[in-house]
């Protein structure tokens, strides 16, 4: 295990006292959990955190003269959409003990696999004169902490959005549709989009209470997942270079496919896969349903 060591002093962690990461639902305060395998793009991601400082001890733990400025800020990192941003930021004005309320609402549009979450104390400006060894620019880190959330689980997940189907090309009662780009090169963020039909509204509630889904949701929300996957790899195995040997860019439709296809079928080949799809497809199917656990608990 490897262990950060700054060029710089930084003051004992007990410094700094923090609560949990706290998840919102429904204006309601849950512990953060490990993962929401519900989640989907729909899906804003509000959380919420306690910070205490202890802001004397932390200057002088520094080195930094009592003119010095301190704040605390929370940044939030998603693995799937390679995004980073801001989730709060606060200047720490107290001499003594100063408690600061860290909230924010993560827009789901913007998030996806793993969120990381990042709480750090730096430092604002060192001051007139800064001690031997103590930090002498302004965003240097004192403290820091990190917290994830898996926003992915098994389903495959993708940006997705509700309307009226009576407005498409698509039958008026179908309760959902599936848009694939055809280039597997392609981001793959840009080249899937499933869409919600409005009208269907068993369907359209279950992605509603995706965050607190009750039990004909999590059957609804399974339906889907499992015949996105179907879709999804279906799609991909009619693509000449959708092969065991291809390499798709990060990322891309390919790599996504490509992904999905060996967490579903690990230790079987595209060729054999692409063979049973041609000439058994309801077997085909019938295996698909057993790897996404259709209707099972996870």
């Amino acid at each position: 295990m490897s262990t950060l060591v700054l060029p710089y002093r930084t003051p004992p962690a007990t410094v700094v006292s923090v609560g949990n990461w706290r998840l919102v639902v429904d204006g309601e305060e849950v512990p953060l959990p490990d993962a929401l395998p519900d989640w989907d793009y729909q899906m804003d991601v509000e959380l919420r955190r306690s910070v205490n400082v202890d802001v004397r001890a932390a200057r002088a733990g520094a080195g930094l003269p009592d003119d010095a400025r301190l704040g605390l800020a929370a940044v939030w990192t998603a693995t799937g959409s390679n995004l980073r941003g801001s989730l709060g930021r606060a200047p720490l004005h107290a001499d003594g003990m100063c408690t600061v309320d860290l909230h924010g609402v993560l827009r789901g549009s913007e998030l996806g696999g793993i969120l990381a979450l990042e709480t750090a104390l730096v430092v604002s400006s060192p001051g007139d004169r800064p001690g031997p060894f103590a930090p002498r620019r302004a965003g240097s880190v004192l403290w820091s902490d990190e917290a994830t959330l898996r926003l992915q689980g098994d389903a495959p997940l993708f940006p997705m959005t509700v309307i009226d189907f009576a407005h498409t090309s698509f039958p008026d009662d179908a309760a959902w549709h599936l848009q694939i780009g055809p280039d597997l090169d392609s981001a793959a963020m840009g080249s899937l989009l499933l869409l919600i039909n409005e009208r269907v509204e068993t369907v359209a509630t279950a992605f509603a209470n995706a965050a607190r889904p009750r039990a004909v949701d999590r059957a609804v929300l399974s339906a889907v997942h499992a015949d996105c996957a179907r879709v999804m790899l279906e799609h991909a195995l009619t693509h000449e270079q959708f092969t065991d040997e291809a390499h798709f860019a990060e990322d891309s439709l390919g790599a996504t496919f490509l992904n999905l296809f060996h967490q579903l079928f690990p230790g079987s080949t595209v060729r054999d896969r692409r063979m049973r799809l041609e000439h058994a497809p309801g077997l085909f199917a019938s295996e698909l349903q057993a790897a996404v656990r259709i209707f099972q608990e996870t």
